[in-house]
Parts: structure tokens; C-alpha cells; sequence
């Protein structure tokens, strides 16, 4: 099995930032793309961030130039470093791999990221 723990969520003032990190371990072969979704509530889950193997990458419209996402193919590891926060980006960041196959997708357990003064 394969599983996805992100790491980083905490309360934070407007403004700051966080840095979160998803490792996945298991029975991994080869990981594909990699991404950071996040779902406030009452809303639908949303697409953050995602960064494919070769390193190419895409954002929300919301958060470019605010967020990066990265990698370390070694480690089996993606982060979302989160600057200029803002109370909407209030909500629980998910992580989501594919894994073995370009079509099967894990997600994390989620971390809240909480913008508030």
C-alpha cells in the first residue's frame, strides 16, 4: 500500500506564511504527478498546485505568485511554500500523488491551514 502524511498546517496571521510538506511511503515504484488540493467549508475540494516528474508545474489562479510547490524525487516528497496568506486561504490542504500508475491517485489524511489575526 501506499500512503501520503502531510505535515505543516498551523494558524497563522494574514500575511505570514507555512510551509507544508507531504512524504509518501509504502510500495512505490515510480510517482507521477504530485499535488496540492484544499477544500474550505462549505466549498468544493480545489485544485492548489501540482508539479509533475519532470518538474513542470501549474496553479490555481488564486495563488500564483504566492505559492510554490516542489519537489524531491529522492525523498518522495512535495511541499507547498505558502507566502502573502490570506483568511481565504483558510481551509484543509490535501496532498494527492499518482502513484505506480499515471492514473491511480492516493490522497493525504489533510493538515488545516488556518489564516486568522
Amino acid at each position: 500500500q501506499v500512503q501520503l502524511v502531510e505535515s505543516g498546517g498551523d494558524l497563522v496571521q494574514p500575511g505570514g506564511s507555512l510551509r507544508l510538506s507531504c512524504a509518501a511511503s509504502g510500495s512505490i515504484f515510480r510517482v507521477f504527478g504530485m499535488g496540492w488540493f484544499r477544500q474550505a467549508p462549505g466549498k468544493q475540494r480545489e485544485l492548489v498546485a501540482a508539479i509533475l516528474s519532470g518538474g513542470s508545474t501549474n496553479y490555481a489562479d488564486s495563488v500564483k505568485g504566492r505559492f510554490t510547490i516542489s519537489r524531491d524525487n529522492a525523498k518522495i516528497t512535495t511541499y507547498l511554500q505558502m507566502n502573502s496568506l490570506k483568511p481565504e486561504d483558510t481551509a484543509v490542504y490535501y496532498c494527492n500523488a499518482a502513484v505506480n500508475s499515471p492514473s491511480t491517485y492516493y490522497w493525504g489524511q489533510g493538515t488545516q491551514v488556518t489564516v486568522s489575526e
